[in-house]
């Protein structure tokens, strides 16, 4: 099996850029911290999730904001479809504009699969660097390659030290490409 890291298309020409999400009718209000979205897990959400562009521009069915993956309705039935429904979570989004459903895609597995060896380089978190919690963690990844042995049977998650990328197996890429879904960008790793 082949794996690729997914991402959204930064070179489609008159994209939108989605903004932080938000927790009020305006999109200005608390923002949401980011991070719990990778941190594989699924989370509760008590209030409506707003987002705003800038620019504005074409709606992606797959972009990112500010490194939350957020994906059409489009998405969500290809996933159902293909049995993943327990390695995702969906979570609803209202975007400026948009009439059209848009979610929140939660990647609910973190699996323990760099491949150190055949990355180009890797750094980790050291003591003296001043963040206890992330010594052992993965500082910086350049050329990731994951094991395949150790993935098992996950179409989607995010490796273990290096939470910032999202990672699909084969099979989900070529459903994405087969689909016609808008915004990826796929690097094999």
């Amino acid at each position: 099996m082949r794996y690729y890291r997914i991402d959204d298309d930064k070179y489609i020409p008159g994209r939108w850029y989605l903004r932080m999400p938000r927790t009020d009718e305006a999109g200005r209000g608390e923002m949401f911290d980011v991070w719990r979205f990778s941190e594989g897990r699924f989370l509760t959400i008590e209030h409506p999730i707003r987002m705003r562009l800038m620019p504005a521009g074409t709606a992606l069915e797959f972009s990112h904001a500010f490194g939350i993956p957020i994906v059409h309705h489009r998405v969500v039935a290809l996933f159902e479809r293909l049995g993943l429904q327990r390695e995702v979570q969906f979570i609803p989004v209202e975007i400026e504009g948009q009439s059209e459903p848009f979610f929140i895609l939660n990647v609910l597995q973190i699996i323990r699969c760099i491949d150190d060896g055949r990355c180009d380089e890797v750094f980790y978190w050291r003591p003296e660097d001043g963040e206890p919690d992330r010594v052992g963690h993965y500082k910086n990844v350049r050329g990731l390659k994951v094991d395949p042995a150790r993935v098992g049977d996950a179409n989607i998650f995010r490796p273990w030290g290096w939470t910032v990328v999202l990672i699909v197996s084969e099979r989900v890429k070529l459903a994405m490409d087969e689909e016609g879904i808008t915004g990826t960008d796929f690097t094999e790793v």
